[in-house]
């Protein structure tokens, strides 16, 4: 199932491709590396990340969240050939698309 996910993750960063500006991914292969380094940061710094901005989750009802996967992204790819994101807009853009998708294969694999 995990590596069903990964490969859903790896499909949605190709797709986004096309459909959020300023974000290029050059290969599937590049795609695997970004969805196995994105799992890997959501189990270890995601958790420290929304802990210190706990206050400022809460006072937008969770809407940070994105900021902080955007960032996350935006880590992801300074230091990943191959993956470039333009702008932090294009960076909050992708995180929206990813949680999308996220959630929908989440829903469809559930049932």
């Amino acid at each position: 199932m995990f590596l069903l996910r990964l490969f859903i993750v790896a499909l949605a960063l190709l797709i986004a491709t096309e459909v959020v500006p300023g974000v290029t991914v050059s290969s599937l292969y590049i795609a695997m590396i970004v969805a196995v380094l994105l799992a890997v940061l959501n189990v270890t710094a995601r958790p420290i990340m929304v802990f210190l901005t706990l206050p400022l989750t809460v006072i937008t009802l969770g809407i940070f969240l994105f900021v902080i996967n955007a960032a996350i992204l935006m880590f992801l790819a300074s230091f990943i050939d191959g993956f470039t994101i333009a702008s932090f807009w294009s960076a909050l853009l992708l995180a929206l698309w990813l949680t999308v998708i996220n959630g929908f294969a989440h829903w469809i694999l559930r049932s």
